[in-house]
């Protein structure tokens, strides 16, 4: 018996030892419009690692610039020299489609906390590639959906020109059962809407639905507030989440966005987040770090069922997702992205702190309109 202990003991010292390290290239947006986000989804990812007490996963963490060739020189850099395993942090998808597919080609994973543009969801889609957000369409879509229970029948509509705005407005008149009363695609990273403001006033619109993450909103919702037009605003979480609403102020006060997570959705995970986010970074987290921190919990998942240089385990351990996320219940749908409920969400202000609060679902268990075209 003594020998066989041993045996067994010697066996389990060996077998950890040829556990390979995990090495992660974290490529994201930390300087210029739109850091803010890039910040929070590392800062949540990071809190994540941190409260594993791994010491078998390295992370390396690179400034795209929100430059999609910055980010191809970087993706590169990190596959070719610094050998990792598995890339994330990319926010915007013009940089997740002149990254992603070049590296789940050389056998990579790609875990994406943000990012998901139609094209990676249907027909592009790839065994490797991971969405731990949302397909684009759906936060929009959603929108739709409340839009027609809010009884709103003629929508204005608008959105940055890149695949991220398309696939934003794709959505909205997916779901949305009224007719639209303008439809207008802005320069990406534009901040005067004088001009946008005006074909509103003039449009006959009963509604106002907008996609402009980052500055843009923040940009868009202050000029809207000062114009003079009293139309409801419907947009996604982009441009309502934490770390704009303080920048906007009055002017997002009672307006209805939707969202996969808030920081009041009821469970124990989602509470702990919230409070160890703030009490580490002195900040309440956004739509941003949640995904982060979850995208970092479905890796250590992984991690502990599987080698990542056995790709075929590595991406089952993935697939089954056996980790607690802030969002409570996560599955994947086939095509490697998740099914999801999305709520809407309505501004208010905590004391000095603008924030959200859940009014209901918008959609539940939602799937993305693309996985029945993917092939894998």
């Amino acid at each position: 018996m003594k020998k066989l202990l041993l045996a067994t003991a010697s066996a389990a010292l060996m077998a950890s030892a040829a556990m390979a390290e995990v090495k992660v290239g974290m490529i994201t947006t930390l300087s210029g419009g739109g850091a803010g986000l890039g910040i929070d989804v590392r800062d949540g990812f990071m809190l994540a690692i941190e409260q594993s007490g791994r010491d078998d996963i390295e992370v390396v963490i690179e400034d795209d610039q929100r430059k999609p060739d910055i980010a191809v020189q970087l993706a590169d850099k990190m596959i070719q020299s610094e050998k990792v395993d598995v890339l994330t942090g990319i926010i915007w998808s013009n940089l997740a489609m002149a990254v992603v597919p070049a590296s789940v080609a050389q056998g990579k994973f790609y875990l994406s906390p943000n990012a998901g543009p139609s094209a990676l969801a249907g027909k592009g889609c790839h065994e490797n590639y991971f969405n731990v957000a949302w397909q684009n369409d759906n936060l929009h879509e959603a929108a739709g959906a409340y839009a027609n229970t809010a009884g709103y029948k003629n929508s204005f509509i608008l959105a940055p020109n890149y695949p991220a705005g398309k696939d934003a407005l794709t959505g909205y008149k997916r779901f949305f059962g009224g007719d639209l009363a303008g439809e207008v695609y802005t320069k990406l990273g534009q901040t005067d809407y004088a001009a946008e403001i005006a074909q509103i006033r003039a449009s006959g619109a009963d509604s106002v639905f907008f996609f402009l993450p980052g500055g843009m909103g923040i940009s868009f919702l202050k000029q809207y507030a000062d114009s003079g037009v009293d139309l409801p605003v419907v947009g996604p979480a982009f441009s309502f989440d934490q770390g704009i609403l303080q920048a906007v102020g009055d002017a997002a006060l009672g307006v209805v966005n939707t969202s996969q997570w808030n920081k009041d959705i009821d469970n124990p995970t989602n509470a702990a987040f919230v409070e160890s986010f703030s009490a580490k970074y002195g900040r309440l987290p956004s739509l941003y770090a949640s995904q982060g921190f979850d995208t970092a919990n479905l890796l250590i998942s992984a991690v502990d069922k599987a080698d990542v240089s056995d790709a075929d385990a590595f991406r089952a351990a993935l697939e089954a997702a056996e980790f607690d996320s802030t969002r409570g219940a996560f599955k994947f749908g086939p095509n490697h992205h998740p099914v999801q409920t999305i709520y809407a969400r309505e501004v208010i202000k905590e004391g000095e702190v603008y924030t959200n609060k859940i009014l209901g679902p918008a959609l539940e268990d939602h799937a993305d309109a693309y996985a029945g075209a993917c092939k894998m």
